[in-house]
């Protein structure tokens, strides 16, 4: 399958545009087929020229919540020049989806810049995390913009379906038609020891196949719904010595294994 890369996990080797070049080749020799650019400030002109130098596409961002509100059109006119037509949100605050009442407004006002967008051409994507699986009393969030913000599609992420206790495949199955991008991140649990000599397990990311996901029965389902464009993302990649290492692994596992 082909597969691409959230730029934001190795977000330390995207700072310029030559270092941004540079990843690009790295990526492509290493599989990869698009990407998603995330976790940079690097302006509109140098990421068309990147893209347009390596051949390498960029087909979903993420961008400022102020900015998908007050200048969907400018956004629109950015992406257009680089070959982009779908435009992410990273997350709400987690404090305003505390606040039913302020989450809800802001909902409203994506809606709306989503429906624009579509109208021209263009999708809006919003990547969830583990919080908006957080009941307003019997609903969650994340069930509240699927009925009441319909052009809003969603960036599914595996690790933070499954850490927030949801089931990836029946979440799967309410986004049918809207996860057209999907973000593959495997959820592995690891024993480390305290000061005090105790063992303590937790979750951590981790490259595709090296954890406990059932990618395999994901993917299947991700195709039957509709999903497109597969970007891995590993958040912690950034924080290795060596962080193309971390991605290439799953580049290869998806290559061999998905």
């Amino acid at each position: 399958m082909e597969i691409g890369l959230n730029l934001y996990s190795v977000r330390n080797n995207i700072k310029t545009e030559q270092d941004f070049l540079e990843t690009a080749i790295k990526l492509q020799r290493a599989g990869y087929s698009y990407l998603q650019f995330s976790g940079s400030s690097l302006t509109t002109p140098e990421i068309k020229r990147v893209v347009e130098t390596t051949k390498m596409p960029v087909y979903l961002t993420h961008m400022p919540m102020n900015r998908i509100i007050e200048e969907s059109g400018r956004l629109m006119e950015e992406h257009a020049s680089f070959g982009c037509s779908n435009i992410g949100l990273g997350a709400m605050p987690p404090a305003m989806i505390a606040n039913p009442d302020a989450c809800k407004k802001i909902i409203e006002q994506l809606n709306a810049s989503a429906e624009v967008m579509e109208e021209n051409g263009f999708k809006f994507y919003y990547h969830h995390h583990n919080f908006e699986l957080y009941k307003w009393g019997t609903e969650t969030v994340l069930d509240y913009m699927i009925k009441n913000a319909p052009f809003i599609n969603f960036t599914i992420d595996t690790y933070w379906l499954q850490y927030g206790g949801g089931d990836v495949c029946d979440i799967l199955d309410k986004v049918k038609g809207r996860a057209g991008c999907v973000h593959l991140k495997d959820y592995k649990v690891i024993a480390a020891t305290d000061e005090q000599g105790n063992v303590k397990f937790r979750p951590m990311f981790a490259p595709l196949g090296d954890g406990n996901m059932n990618f395999r029965k994901i993917i299947n389902k991700m195709r039957e719904i509709g999903t497109q464009l597969y970007f891995v993302e590993q958040d912690n990649a950034a924080d290795f010595e060596d962080p193309f290492e971390q991605v290439i692994r799953s580049v290869d596992y998806a290559i061999k294994e998905l």
